[in-house]
């Protein structure tokens, strides 16, 4: 399980700056897990929610919830390419990708931020719906985490991720800071995540439609 605060400062074309703030938290094996993240500012956006179920075989299921109307909606494959709730995350970004949905080929040696990396290219399997068509995915070679990664619609960059201040938690290697660029809107999201707890008791009940209307 995992849980943290998260910061987002939304960066449009213009460097006008909007802050956001959410609860996330997790449970379950990567890529087979189940997650809630819920906005708790500024006032219009507190309350809103996601709920995400991975599966290794799959997209991910999504359902986000409005308390304003008092309502969920599952968010269908064909919007899953569409911003997340004004942030540059996508909802498809906001899934975990499992290692086993893609087809790999290792590219060579790079370095991100002076840090030592294999650069793969990734496409999804046939299996696994994508807005994406290939990926080149940065993995540091020290602790295996993925420094950066940018994502192609043809051979057209659409967002790159990248990830910095990658810090020890309980033995997991985990970013702290996570920029999302969005190359057609010029705009970027800069997420930093605050109070990290990993292995906390949670139970699965959390993370269910029920759960998500109950805030």
């Amino acid at each position: 399980s995992q849980q943290y605060e998260g910061t987002l400062e939304v960066i449009g074309a213009s460097n006008k700056v909007s802050v956001k703030r959410w609860e996330y938290r997790r449970i379950g094996s990567y890529g087979a897990s189940k997650a809630i993240l819920r906005f708790t500012a500024p006032a219009e956006v507190k309350g809103v929610a996601l709920l995400i179920v991975n599966h290794t075989d799959r997209a991910s299921d999504q359902w986000m919830w409005t308390p304003a109307i008092e309502r969920d909606r599952r968010i269908a494959a064909q919007d899953r390419s569409t911003r997340f709730f004004g942030t540059d995350f996508s909802f498809e970004d906001l899934e975990e990708r499992d290692v086993d949905q893609f087809d790999y080929k290792l590219l060579g040696d790079d370095t991100i931020d002076g840090a030592a990396c294999w650069k793969i290219e990734s496409r999804p399997k046939e299996s696994k719906t994508s807005q994406y068509t290939s990926s080149l995915v940065w993995v540091r070679k020290d602790n295996y985490v993925v420094a950066q990664i940018e994502d192609y619609s043809k051979d057209k960059l659409v967002r790159r991720i990248h990830y910095s201040d990658i810090q020890n938690f309980s033995g997991i290697w985990t970013p702290r800071t996570v920029e999302v660029f969005d190359a057609n809107r010029k705009s970027r999201t800069v997420l930093k995540l605050e109070k990290l707890e990993y292995n906390l008791p949670m139970k699965d009940e959390d993370f269910t439609l029920e759960a998500l209307r109950r805030g």
